[in-house]
């Protein structure tokens, strides 16, 4: 298959990681986006960026549980403090037809041959993390194709499955060869927490078999000054200047 997909999520309104992703990815020759959830949430441009990864990217995405909690009246009680008023605030600066688009997007989805998902696959729509071998595992179970692309913990991760056991490989360029089996959590576009604040995401070149990692310095004061401008707290401003 000669296509190349730019595989993006946790994006978390923020308008300017976004814009430097995309303005990336197309300088590398991606012809397709694919998004693991989380659009909207904790910065300042939940509509803006929608409007580009529906209306622009036109890219398959599938439901984070920011995504989930903005467009629906489910109870907030596991969210802190801090990500619950954002999502209320959220709430507001969206209109009906995008709160419906996020009410509808699926848990999981097959893709041209791989699956995206934002949490686990056993369980997606409960918000599971995977930080192990144990918590990979239990995805592999599910998971029915080479590769899975997934998102939620903000930290690019590789697990890789195989007859002797899981092995977790470190996220860079690595190759994905048909009848091997991969976990790949993309990063995050738009809140980093892995301590590196630039933008992350993945570029999987179907045709040649490599999945690559992409760190990306983008204008994170202009980031910082639009959550500042939007009344949210500080610290959505400060963590994105640490990628905590």
């Amino acid at each position: 298959m000669d296509k190349k997909f730019a595989i993006i999520g946790d994006i978390h309104a923020n308008l300017d990681a976004l814009n430097a992703v995309v303005d990336d990815a197309r300088a590398n020759g991606v012809t397709d986006f694919v998004c693991v959830g989380d659009v909207v949430g904790y910065n300042a441009c939940p509509a803006e960026c929608i409007k580009i990864v529906r209306d622009e990217l036109h890219a398959p995405v599938v439901c984070g549980n920011h995504d989930h909690y903005v467009s629906t009246d489910s109870p907030l009680s596991d969210f802190t403090e801090l990500a619950a008023e954002v999502v209320k605030w959220t709430r507001r600066q969206l209109s009906p037809a995008d709160i419906a688009w996020l009410r509808d997007l699926p848990y999981s989805k097959l893709h041209m041959g791989f699956t995206i998902v934002h949490s686990t696959l056993d369980m997606p729509e409960h918000w599971g993390y995977i930080f192990d071998n144990l918590t990979a595992e239990a995805s592999f179970a599910y998971q029915k194709t080479g590769i899975c692309f997934y998102g939620h913990s903000h930290v690019p991760m590789v697990h890789r499955k195989s007859q002797v056991g899981i092995v977790r490989l470190e996220p860079q360029e690595i190759p994905v060869p048909i009848g091997s089996r991969f976990l790949i959590n993309v990063g995050s576009v738009g809140q980093p927490r892995d301590g590196d604040p630039r933008a992350s995401y993945v570029v999987y070149d179907a045709k040649a078999h490599v999945v690559k990692f992409r760190r990306l310095e983008y204008d994170v004061e202009a980031a910082m000054g639009r959550v500042r401008a939007a009344g949210l707290p500080e610290r959505l401003a400060q963590r994105l200047a640490v990628g905590r």
